[in-house]
């Protein structure tokens, strides 16, 4: 099968012209009329990742980021991404990112992640021009009001979280809950004025968590464990096309950051 055979049905999903502007989603490394045979989905290009593709058999690596965000002047070995981007070319092994594109579709993202945490009736937090349902974060309810700490100790048992950073408690119970995979701190505003009682997002600085005012408690749930999820995504746009095409979830894909406690 071709690539653009296979990469159609993901931008059908989450075109790349939804992508923000300093991203890099799509075809990374390979051609578009290469045949492959078998893709691995993760959440990033690593060694590890490139080792189990090789492995297993797979010739085309499906993530959610993309392996390049800047230009590279050289190819030495020098860097993770270097090697990852050497590799993958000595191997024959294709590379293809969907990513903030796959933020702000329809049923994306923070969609799958609001459908997990049992958020409910949602609608997009910071809508964006390209289309109806377009745009990053979602705000929705829960069925029924929840202690908040209880509500924060479900989401980590849900998403594997080994710590929840949160700000102050604002209010005991929570109802409407705002959510942006990744990294979101720019849109607490956003989530203040959707009425929120409880912002989940990640990559929060020390003064994020002191900025929310009123009822907003936010929470930061980690980069990762926010958006693991479009390997779900991922694998359920393709294997409803796919029938006879191999698809491998990757068990390589690793959260780069470590906890002690």
């Amino acid at each position: 099968m071709k690539i653009n055979e296979i990469t159609s049905l993901i931008e059908a999903f989450a075109p790349l012209g939804w992508q923000a502007s300093y991203d890099n989603a799509g075809l990374v490394v390979g051609r578009p009329d290469d045949e492959v045979h078998a893709a691995l989905l993760a959440v990033d290009v690593t060694e590890e990742v490139i080792a189990e593709a090789v492995a297993k058999g797979c010739d085309l690596i499906i993530t959610h980021h993309p392996i390049i965000f800047h230009p590279l002047k050289r190819l030495n070995s020098a860097s993770q991404v270097e090697r990852c981007v050497e590799e993958a070319i000595r191997r024959g092994i294709a590379l293809y990112a969907c990513h903030t594109n796959l933020d702000s579709a329809p049923e994306g993202m923070s969609y799958r992640l609001a459908e997990m945490v049992g958020v409910e009736h949602c609608t997009v937090l910071e809508p964006s021009d390209k289309g109806d349902g377009v745009g990053f974060g979602v705000v929705g309810n829960l069925p029924a009001p929840v202690p908040t700490m209880e509500y924060l100790q479900m989401v980590r048992e849900v998403l594997g979280c080994q710590c929840i950073r949160h700000s102050r408690i604002a209010s005991e119970e929570v109802s409407r809950v705002a959510i942006c995979t990744g990294a979101g701190a720019s849109m607490i505003p956003l989530a203040q004025r959707a009425g929120a009682d409880l912002y989940i997002t990640a990559d929060l600085k020390y003064n994020d968590f002191m900025a929310p005012e009123g009822g907003l408690t936010v929470a930061d749930v980690g980069h990762f464990e926010s958006e693991y999820c479009a390997i779900e995504i991922l694998f359920d746009i393709l294997s409803k096309k796919l029938c006879t095409f191999a698809l491998l979830k990757s068990d390589a894909t690793r959260n780069p950051i470590n906890y002690l406690f």
